[in-house]
């Protein structure tokens, strides 16, 4: 059996797994910043933690997991210039940063749920823990690393050597400006707020008293505070986009580290890459953001972007397509047909015949996560004509409490749904699915919307695409 081994950014190699508890996994994910929806490329970065705690967990591992809630202190530059999106976001919409926060809060943790991630056993939010961001702040500036300008309270990254480390930055080459933001007193261009000061001429939404002066933490600052609060100062493993690895990565190692004199202060860093946008990277500023309801309101289960996931190694950037979405549905529905077919299979099945496909699925995830070689022996049973169906049932129930895709579920239900049908309806369906067939979305779209107004309801199934009338409707 091969040894676990997941590959750490920080040493730039993969390594043996090893914990610092026995038996026990402490792992942080940089959560969302709730002002807006979430892309699919930060659903990306909420699925690679997923995958790693389901394996953890069926290696016996007890897995604590803590994703954060960003609602104060990042700033739209994603530095220390700029608005802070959570008061541009609430301005906008006429609505208190709380109520954004929580209207963004729910539809994220909607997402997660639709695509069948497990709940963090911590999910705390910025705002609730701005005593240990002072707290951090107040030992950092104890231990001299901390200096004060006119906007704010900085950290002095010349005195931490190992800075550079966790990115692989060029800090002699580094000039201001892009994502580290033109800040008029900074001592060195990648130096970062620990708190900054209210303006006294504009009221926030969000500020506190502190021992520097009333203002909002910065935004790094959070995930050190959070993740030393439910983890302690060292712990096993911390995931994120690796966009999140060069500015928010590097200033959360060396608050942390210096702050408690501690190193390393995470075991294995494990970054998720890019989707591919068409050779761009996915943001709301670029306008070319894509979100699981975009997916949902096309007629796809937003599971099919977990298989579509699953087909690619986590950090091998993804080209996003609708064509690959559509491509991962077909394979998705497949499988779950055979999954539900072999769930009415009854009879006790064969260990050993089970146990050399048990041992190259598992392997494959023990060598950094490769789901594309366990997907491979997912379809090796699913499709086998040697195996018994009750070998074939057992495995696809072992492998799916890993991969998470639903296989096999409402198989033990006494009929099928009893789907309406309508001449009409029915040949706007058949319409939809052929031009969803030939990647005509714009016709596609056209007649999911007059589907819409006829108030009906498209339902995604394993046999393809179903409908029925929304409650209360009597066509």
């Amino acid at each position: 059996m091969k040894e676990i081994e997941f590959y750490d950014t920080r040493s730039r190699k993969q390594r043996p797994f090893t914990t610092l508890k026995p038996g026990h996994v402490g792992m942080y994910t940089c959560g969302p910043t709730v002002y807006a929806p979430q892309h699919v490329g930060n659903i990306r970065s909420r699925l690679l933690p997923d995958l790693i705690k389901r394996f953890l967990q069926s290696e016996g591992y007890e897995v604590t997991h803590v994703i954060n809630i960003t609602d104060v202190g990042h700033l739209v530059a994603d530095a220390d210039v700029g608005d802070d999106k959570m008061e541009v976001a609430a301005r906008k919409a006429g609505l208190s940063a709380e109520e954004i926060a929580e209207k963004y809060t729910q539809m994220w943790r909607d997402d997660c749920a639709a695509v069948n991630c497990i709940s963090p056993e911590e999910n705390p939010k910025a705002t609730d823990h701005i005593p240990e961001q002072i707290e951090l702040g107040k030992r950092l500036e104890e231990r001299g690393y901390l200096y004060t300008i006119a906007d704010g309270v900085y950290f002095d990254t010349s005195l931490f050597p190992r800075y550079a480390e966790l990115a692989g930055l060029d800090l002699e080459g580094q000039q201001e400006g892009a994502r580290i933001g033109v800040t008029e007193g900074k001592k060195n261009p990648s130096d970062f707020a620990v708190w900054k000061f209210a303006d006294p001429d504009m009221k926030r939404l969000q500020e506190w008293d502190s021992p520097w002066g009333r203002g909002f933490p910065g935004w790094h600052l959070e995930c050190s505070a959070m993740s030393v609060r439910y983890l302690g100062e060292r712990f096993d493993i911390h995931t994120a986009g690796i966009d999140l690895a060069t500015v928010h990565h590097s200033n959360e190692v060396a608050q942390t580290e210096c702050g408690f004199e501690v190193h390393p202060s995470v075991e294995f860093w494990m970054h998720n890459e890019f989707l591919d946008m068409g050779g761009e990277k996915m943001s709301k500023s670029k306008g070319n953001v894509k979100t699981l309801s975009n997916l949902s309101e096309r007629g796809f289960d937003p599971l099919a972007f977990r298989y579509f996931f699953l087909q690619a190694h986590y950090r091998q950037q993804q080209a996003y397509t609708y064509e690959a979405i559509e491509a991962a549905a077909r394979g998705l529905r497949r499988l779950q047909k055979i999954g539900r077919a072999l769930e009415l299979v009854e009879g006790d099945g064969n260990p050993g015949a089970q146990a050399p496909l048990k041992e190259r699925f598992r392997d494959a995830l023990a060598d950094d996560l490769n789901a594309p070689r366990a997907m491979a022996v997912v379809w090796e049973v699913a499709r086998s004509d040697d195996l018994a169906d009750v070998d074939r049932r057992d495995l696809l129930r072992c492998f799916d409490l890993i991969l998470g895709l639903r296989l096999g579920e409402d198989a033990a239900a006494e009929s099928e749904p009893a789907w309406e049908q309508d001449p009409e309806i029915d040949g706007l369906l058949a319409e939809r699915e052929r031009a969803r067939e030939v990647k005509d979305w714009a016709t596609a779209d056209r007649i999911r919307d007059e589907l819409t107004a006829l108030e009906v309801e498209i339902i995604d199934t394993p046999e393809g695409a179903r409908w029925r009338r929304i409650a209360g409707h009597s066509g």
